[in-house]
């Protein structure tokens, strides 16, 4: 048990995001069997390649605001002005944005190839826009520490989505299927559905949690004074500007193959699609590890500048890093261990072929993760800047390794592309770290459990071949290994971590 009381704190504000982030998000991919059983290969890849490119654009929609927002709102005595400045700028340009993006519709979806269905972009663009406009509300709860409140949105958001989505792809060809045409609700159903529209309803399904969300936070935007301070706003987009940079880095990062393979892969366009949409299924399969990230991340960002000016902070931060690594190396090994039960739950038999690369994007998740704990320095000392270039760093790795293994490797070299990306830029940050902010982070031993894990990953690939026939006498293997890895790292860290007992 932890007795240090603030990681204790960390602790639980990331179980209670992780409600939200995690379970919730747990739930929604729920709905990848659905999709993946309704939806051709091309249709999902479609799926995949267009929320990629909301990746991108999400950055610009909010500049990286609301880390400005953490940086400079957690004085309480400026948080008033703070919030009101960056809510107003905000609101200002994300509808500047879409108004422009949607008068310009009709030529950006020619040259994506979507010009027969120019309303899929338009939908993105507005869900990108509800979003970015809930963006400072949820980032004033978190500072303000109001955890349940923050999740219990969450949760309506995510419930709501997946309810349209069951609305629309299960209930409504059901009833079509079942009831008699002169039923008022097969008339009704007949008058809001088409079933050649899925991919459609998918987006309209976001669109309509993303508007209830935001009728939700609404309330935030009236204890706001709609005060607009210049001199704060250009301190703030001064901090937040390089962060820009390194977002747009990070999403090539994290999403550029997933809109390269479509272009990049060299067979037919439809082919390319339906080769996207089996790695985009095959990455649906990283989730507990991703998803574990994004919850922690969303706890550790302010709980990182609320403690920095406390005595023993470097401590701490290498204490999350490491509690953090084991954490994430149990679910990497939960994931990889039991892979053959997520693949029958989560996704149709046709996209079993992305399954293949699912060992690579998990170990490239997880140094993902650890470079999110320890890249806390740049933002502590004001150093974005220095971020920035590990950022572009890390995506100049992306960009040629994709370039030359996507028509080579096929999708299993954006893999490798990603894993080599996220390796390198955990090394190069770390490197820089310990020189402009050091903290002791206990790197050996961080290593030895990263190695443990593979060891353990090892062992179960090896014997797996011997078992082909008896799932049942593997999955009890497996869940051996799984116990052998956690009695192991929890004996060593008995023995010598002060804070556990």
């Amino acid at each position: 048990m932890l007795k240090n009381p603030v990681l204790k704190k960390l602790l639980g504000e990331t179980a209670v995001y992780g409600l939200s982030s995690v379970l919730g998000r747990m739930l929604f991919f729920l709905l990848t069997p659905l999709y993946t059983s309704v939806l051709s290969k091309q249709d999902y890849g479609q799926i995949t390649e267009l929320f990629a490119y909301s990746a991108f654009l999400m950055l610009f929609f909010t500049y990286r605001i609301e880390m400005s927002f953490f940086r400079f709102g957690t004085d309480e005595v400026r948080r008033k002005d703070v919030f009101s400045t960056a809510i107003f700028s905000l609101f200002v340009t994300s509808i500047s944005i879409a108004t422009l993006l949607i008068l310009l519709v009709r030529p950006i979806a020619d040259v994506l190839r979507y010009g027969q269905h120019p309303e899929y972009l338009v939908f993105v663009i507005l869900i990108l826009t509800a979003d970015a406009l809930c963006e400072i509300p949820f980032a004033k709860l978190r500072v303000e520490g109001r955890s349940l409140y923050f999740a219990s949105i969450k949760l309506v958001n995510i419930l709501s989505n997946i309810s349209f989505n069951l609305f629309f792809l299960l209930l409504c060809p059901y009833l079509l299927a079942h009831l008699p045409h002169t039923h008022i609700l097969y008339r009704f159903v007949t008058a809001i559905y088409n079933p050649n529209f899925l991919i459609g309803y998918i987006f309209l399904s976001n669109l309509f949690a993303a508007a209830l969300t935001f009728l939700l936070l609404l309330p935030q935007y009236f204890t706001s004074q709609w005060k607009f301070d210049a001199q704060l706003w250009l301190q703030m987009v001064a901090y937040s500007l390089p962060l820009v940079v390194v977002g747009l880095a990070g999403n090539i990062n994290e999403v550029l193959d997933r809109t390269l393979l479509k272009w990049w892969l060299p067979f037919s366009p439809a082919q390319n699609e339906s080769l996207l949409g089996e790695y985009g299924a095959g990455y649906k399969l990283t989730m507990i590890l991703t998803l574990f990230t994004q919850a922690f991340r969303m706890a550790a960002e302010p709980f990182f500048f609320k403690n920095a000016q406390k005595s023993d902070a470097r401590k701490t931060y290498a204490d999350v890093t490491k509690f953090f690594t084991v954490a994430a190396l149990f679910g990497l090994l939960v994931t990889l261990l039991y892979l053959d039960i997520l693949k029958n739950l989560l996704i149709a038999p046709k996209f079993w072929d992305g399954i293949a690369v699912v060992p690579v994007l998990l170990f490239a998740n997880l140094f993902l993760g650890i470079y999110y704990n320890i890249s806390s320095w740049y933002r502590l000392t004001d150093n974005t800047k220095i971020g920035a270039y590990i950022s572009i760093f890390g995506a100049f790795i992306t960009i040629i390794c994709n370039f030359y293994w996507i028509p080579v490797y096929g999708y299993a070299g954006s893999a490798w592309a990603t894993f080599i990306c996220y390796g390198s830029m955990v090394l190069l940050c770390y490197l820089l770290g310990q020189r402009y902010y050091p903290v002791p982070y206990e790197s050996f031993k961080i290593i030895a459990y990263i190695l443990w894990a593979f060891a353990i990953y090892a062992v179960s690939a090896w014997i797996r071949p011997y078992f082909s026939q008896h799932w049942l006498m593997i999955l009890a293997a497996n869940t051996a290994l799984l116990l052998l890895f956690s009695v192991v790292i929890y004996g060593v860290e008995k023995k010598k971590a002060p804070n556990i007992s």
